[in-house]
């Protein structure tokens, strides 16, 4: 069950990097990876170095040709598992391929389910024989492995507990979920429904999410009956989250360490007579294997010694969240929505063919795959997919264009229909001819009611004046930006 639900998140990833990983940061993408490389190399002195801090096969070659048969490598050998056929090399492989990704990803991959994956596809490597594929194969896994993936479930919950408890008063007074629904980063389609529950309903899910982050955790540990009821509280809260929004595969992720809390005999309850004589077989037949077990050992040693820094990180009052301690990302500190927005702010882009961009210009806006634009637009459902861009600029419109300096790369690629940087909308809404400029707009988006006259599922105002000025493709300060970035495409 571990394997299986690894391989499909695993897949998920991959095929979010085969479809953006070019016109992000391909050898034209908004933040191109041979620039960054440069720097890194610059800023350690040389690109060993750099290899040693942030480990990837990119260090070799980097052109979009490699990311992409990377990516589809790591599609296919995902697949593979999730069918069912897993031994320790190829588990190693997809560890290190997506670690690659992770590394050099920039922007893009700086979420906390990123090292969450390392982390957790490290300790699966260790699950499996070095070369037998089968389901069932005549060596059984070291139960130290299952150990480890509890204590990783504990660390993932107790964290994002703590972080909670420390950071927001809305998390303290019970009324985090009065606001969590519309402003988390991508809405879904039952998010609405969700938002609008009884204020009662809503702290009561204030109230079940801290006992299943802060309380069901030390249960992990316990006998069957405690384990299974701790590992199912965990799981349920997962299961609200997958319907209540689109937080990429972080929740479906988070599900594969709770699996270890459950045995053989639970699972027999629900899986098929045959599966499950096939399994009581393989137990029969088992043989342990005295290297594996003593390999599990080292590691189990290993991740001790590395856990000591993120459990004091846990334990601190100044907890950060989602932060690694060593290069290959093995054992981290986890955390997620220590604070909790108010008030939705979306940025949109939107272009222009009139000659003077003023407000009263024709301005037609670029729609996301996933953020709200149009009002009578219902959430998409995404999840367990990622739409990168999307999560950046939902970061973005809490910040400003300093901070988010690609943006103006976005606006130059989409001043000259750049078909990459199209390709992260939903649509070009000047397919035939680029825009004469661009603009983009910071707008306050809050749900609509369900039932209301115009059936739209928002309402927005525009707030102050635009969050980047009207661009055009000649524009000085935009090419004197491009040049000092290298960005020349």
């Amino acid at each position: 069950m571990i394997l299986r639900l690894l391989g499909a998140v695993y897949a998920v990833a991959f095929l979010a990097a085969i479809n953006q990983i070019v016109p992000l940061i391909g050898e034209h993408g908004l933040l191109p990876l041979g620039i960054f490389l440069d720097r890194v190399s610059q800023a350690l002195g040389s690109k060993g170095a750099g290899f040693m801090r942030l480990p990837s096969i990119f260090w070799f070659t980097h052109t979009d040709t490699a990311m992409l048969t990377a990516a589809w490598a790591g599609f296919v050998l995902s697949c593979v598992v999730l069918a069912g056929f897993a031994n320790a090399l190829l588990l190693a492989v997809l560890w290190f391929l997506y670690m690659s990704f992770v590394h050099i990803g920039q922007d893009w991959y700086g979420y906390g389910w990123e090292i969450q994956l390392l982390e957790t596809g490290f300790l699966a490597i260790f699950l499996c024989p070095l070369f037998d594929m089968r389901p069932f194969p005549k060596r059984p896994p070291p139960v130290i492995v299952i150990i480890l993936f509890r204590w990783l479930i504990f660390r993932i919950m107790f964290g994002a507990g703590m972080i909670k408890l420390r950071g927001d008063d809305v998390w303290s007074n019970g009324t985090a979920l009065y606001y969590h629904f519309e402003t988390q980063p991508l809405p879904g389609p039952l998010s609405r429904w969700f938002h609008f529950l009884p204020r009662t309903v809503l702290k009561i899910g204030v109230w079940y999410n801290f006992f299943a982050e802060l309380a069901a955790p030390w249960f992990i540990f316990w006998p069957r009956i405690a384990r299974h009821i701790a590992g199912s509280v965990i799981i349920m809260l997962q299961v609200i989250l997958i319907l209540s929004g689109n937080l990429s595969f972080l929740n479906w992720l988070t599900i594969i360490p709770a699996l270890a809390c459950f045995d053989d005999g639970f699972w027999s309850r629900f899986l098929s007579p045959a599966f499950v004589l096939r399994s009581e077989k393989a137990i029969v037949d088992a043989e342990t294997s005295r290297p594996m077990m003593a390999t599990a050992w080292v590691v189990a040693v290993l991740i001790a010694i590395l856990s000591i820094q993120p459990v004091f990180n846990m334990l601190s009052p100044r907890q950060i969240m989602n932060t690694s301690f060593d290069a290959f990302d093995l054992v981290n500190t986890y955390g997620a929505f220590g604070s909790v927005g108010r008030e939705r702010l979306n940025v949109v882009f939107e272009g222009t063919m009139d000659e003077v961009p003023e407000d009263r210009a024709d301005w037609k806006p670029y729609p996301y795959k996933g953020l709200p634009v149009a009002l009578d637009k219902r959430p998409p459902q995404i999840a367990p997919y990622q739409l990168r861009l999307d999560w950046q600029m939902w970061f973005a419109a809490m910040s400003t264009p300093e901070e988010y300096p690609w943006t103006l790369h976005l606006i130059s690629k989409l001043l000259r229909n750049d078909p990459g940087a199209v390709s992260l909308f939903a649509d070009n809404p000047f397919r035939d001819k680029p825009p004469r400029f661009i603009r983009a707009v910071l707008y306050r988006y809050r749900f609509e009611k369900p039932g209301n006259p115009g059936s739209r599922w928002w309402n927005r105002e525009r707030v102050g004046d635009p969050w980047i000025p009207a661009l055009s493709i000649h524009d000085p300060l935009l090419d004197e930006y491009l040049k000092r970035e290298g960005f020349r495409d």
